[in-house]
């Protein structure tokens, strides 16, 4: 049975990368364990050096609980202050399930289960480079520096094993044992990934085509010039070869989170034991409705959003089978009589308008009377 024994890789050199720790400080102590066995380390190139400084970190399998074993991408990182070399993580057998051993930087390079990562890690010790007054000088046999500009360089000869396999011991796995010199490399202080090994993990760990389960052992993006970049110049895959199949998990992740019909907001109807699916029998979605409680009945007064079940509704013989116990049903509406106007009481005619009074008659002038007539 597979047993997970502190946090996930990736959380682990996320939390120790956040800051860069001095020389001597101890490695976190995690512990990662699984019962399936590490798929074969891939077959590609070393991609240029971006810049003088960068040290080659080789690519390895990693393992999230979720997803199973993916491919963390080989790429050249900077050491968190010279003369540290790095030491790649490994998986060894032990008690029936394999370890993972987490990388560092140290030193001396400690022991890393014999894995031949190739680029100058043979298995035992680096063939890369070394430190020299605070200058790394780098072997051009093993190492892609011919894009930039260095001169601190060296020929020196590598015989590289080509061996895919990815753990120590157990069936299958290497059987080199570290000798006294990684013995006391792994007594001295370390110092943990860094900030951007941790975050380059991580982002392999979301990366789909990284999965085992989807690559198949031979990953798009096996190396990269720079950590946590997977798109762009540089890029190069891994070589092609025998599918490698992904174990199954034993706990894969939860079914109903892919089920639409129980994501939130999209709750499943509740059905009796013998009901049928619609599609099986179209006519009974017209058919007649059964005496259902008062509640639902009011509920179906609401139009329905499908167009499927728009079926008229009939009041009447609702209000017949299941009448509401406090509001009676409402009578069944009748077409609307057509607007007519009541006849409205006989209004009188209006008055005929008067005619106007005649023009006052001229009114006759009075006669001059006598008494007024001048004497003469």
């Amino acid at each position: 049975m597979r047993r997970i024994v502190g946090v996930s890789l990736a959380a682990a050199l996320a939390f120790t990368g956040l800051t860069s720790p001095p020389p001597a400080s101890a490695q976190l102590a995690v512990s990662i364990s699984v019962d399936t066995v590490p798929p074969p380390l891939p077959v590609y190139v070393q991609p240029p050096i971006p810049a003088p400084g960068y040290i080659w970190s080789p690519g390895y399998w990693a393992w999230d609980n979720d997803i199973g074993y993916y491919w963390v991408p080989g790429t050249w990182v900077l050491p968190p202050q010279p003369d540290l070399l790095w030491t790649p993580p490994y998986w060894g057998w032990n008690d029936g399930v394999y370890v993972f051993h987490s990388g560092y930087w140290g030193l001396h390079v400690g022991f890393y289960g014999g894995i031949a990562y190739g680029c100058g890690y043979t298995g035992s010790g680096y063939e890369g480079g070394y430190w020299r007054d605070r200058v790394f000088f780098y072997n051009r046999s093993v190492n892609n520096v011919t894009n930039v500009s260095i001169t601190n360089v060296y020929n020196k000869t590598v015989v590289n094993n080509v061996v895919s396999i990815s753990y120590n011991g157990g069936p299958g796995g290497t059987t080199t044992k570290p000798t006294q010199e990684q013995l006391a490399a792994a007594k001295e202080g370390h110092t943990a990934p860094t900030s951007e090994q941790a975050r380059h993990a991580d982002t392999a760990r979301h990366d789909p085509s990284l999965h085992l389960a989807n690559n198949h052992g031979h990953p798009s993006v096996a190396a990269t010039p720079h950590p946590g970049q997977f798109k762009g110049a540089g890029i190069v895959a891994a070589g092609p070869g025998k599918p490698v199949l992904a174990p199954p998990l034993k706990h894969p992740p939860a079914v109903a989170a892919l089920n639409p019909a129980t994501k939130p907001g999209m709750p499943r109807a509740p059905q009796p034991k013998n009901a049928q699916a619609p599609s099986n029998h179209p006519a009974k979605l017209q058919a007649a409705p059964k005496p259902q409680p008062a509640a639902q009945l009011l509920s179906k007064r609401t139009p329905p959003a499908s167009p499927v079940h728009a079926a008229k509704p009939r009041p009447i013989q609702l209000a017949r089978h299941a009448p509401a116990p406090h509001r009676a049903p409402p009578p069944p509406r009748r077409p609307p009589p057509p607007h007519v106007a009541r006849p409205a009481p006989p209004r009188r005619p209006p008055p005929s308008p008067r005619r106007p009074p005649p023009p006052p008659r001229p009114h006759p002038q009075p006669r001059p009377h006598r008494a007024q007539q001048k004497h003469r």
